[in-house]
């Protein structure tokens, strides 16, 4: 009997990560194929199908013993009929029928939602969040994303923007311009875009010949990689960075925590390789500003799924969908 497959997909704008996963959570394999944004991202969902195909056909798996793609995709989704609100990144200004056309390119069914919400998904059921019900996950990249789960399930919120973290306001009156065009986002101070315009700001303000700010002068930049490997080295530009970063960080999951309660808060993105570092320093400020009860009862920790979740989560939707 073949063994039955879900495929899931992580959709971004440079590459798309997809893979075969089987009803345990494990995956069969994995690959990527580049994200083609010309022409308004028309060839997108094609070379998805036919790269489905392709892996199907070279692993001599029947399309029969697939139930179902799953997908993550950049920007708020509508859950109910898989439509994406625009995801400019990928081509597609406007609402786009990305279930629709991805049902009708792989002849299979298809369930769509926000790509944060699916590492969010990934990390439950099989990552850090150890099956619990009621988490929140952040990831920290070029920007920060969110997904946050109750009772087993996303909350998606009216228009599908349910999960914003990185839009929560932290820094109330200025702070950096934000792409969503707001300022003072989480997203300006606690993405790895944000640490390095902190970092920049600290050099200059600062009279001291640290590392950090040689580097800066000799290279005219420096990346988050650069101050985390420097704040171990106990270079103080670069633990002013961290510390700032840890307290915005630690104030907004703590609010998060104080309304929702969550057995678990989990770190993830390239950012969270930081490890320690950093996290020891967000839970000092969110042991700060957490109600106590909560600060007893909500654990924050590090994703452990890596590049994974996304795939993993999104095919959680098809199984989910079918209660399999």
């Amino acid at each position: 009997m073949t063994e039955k497959w879900l495929v899931g997909v992580d959709l971004g704008g440079t590459t798309t990560k997809l893979a075969f996963i089987n009803l345990y959570g494990e995956i069969i394999e994995k690959w990527e194929i580049t994200t083609d944004t010309s022409k308004e991202g028309k060839n997108i969902v094609t070379n998805i199908a036919k790269s489905i195909d392709e892996q199907l056909e070279f692993l001599g798996h029947p399309k029969g013993g697939v139930l179902g793609v799953g997908m993550g995709a950049p920007g708020p989704v509508n859950l109910e009929t898989g439509i994406i609100y625009g995801a400019v990144n990928l081509g597609w200004k406007e609402e786009y029928p990305l279930q629709n056309i991805m049902e009708a390119e792989t002849s299979l069914p298809v369930i769509i939602d926000n790509d944060a919400n699916c590492a969010a998904l990934g990390e439950m059921w099989k990552g850090a969040g150890n099956e619990a019900k009621d988490l929140v996950c952040v990831t920290l990249g070029t920007g920060v994303g969110g997904g946050i789960i109750t009772n087993g399930s996303i909350v998606h919120g009216k228009s599908g923007a349910a999960g914003e973290i990185g839009h929560i306001t932290s820094v109330p009156n200025g702070g950096f311009k934000c792409n969503c065009g707001k300022t003072g986002c989480l997203e300006t101070v606690a993405s790895a875009t944000g640490i390095v315009r902190i970092a920049a700001q600290a050099i200059q303000s600062s009279n001291r010949e640290t590392e950090l700010a040689a580097i800066f002068k000799r290279n005219n930049k420096v990346s988050a990689k650069d101050i985390f490997d420097l704040a171990r080295k106990h270079d103080q530009d670069a633990l002013r960075v961290i510390e700032e970063v840890a307290f915005h960080l630690g104030l907004a999951l703590a609010n998060l925590a104080n309304t929702l309660n969550p057995n678990s808060i989990i770190i993830g993105g390239g950012v969270s390789k930081a490890g320690n570092l950093l996290l020891d320093r967000v839970r000092m400020n969110f042991l700060k500003f957490a109600f106590p009860r909560v600060a007893k009862s909500t654990e924050l920790g590090l994703a452990t799924l890596g590049n994974d979740a996304g795939v993993i989560g999104a095919a959680w939707l098809v199984k989910n969908k079918l209660s399999l």
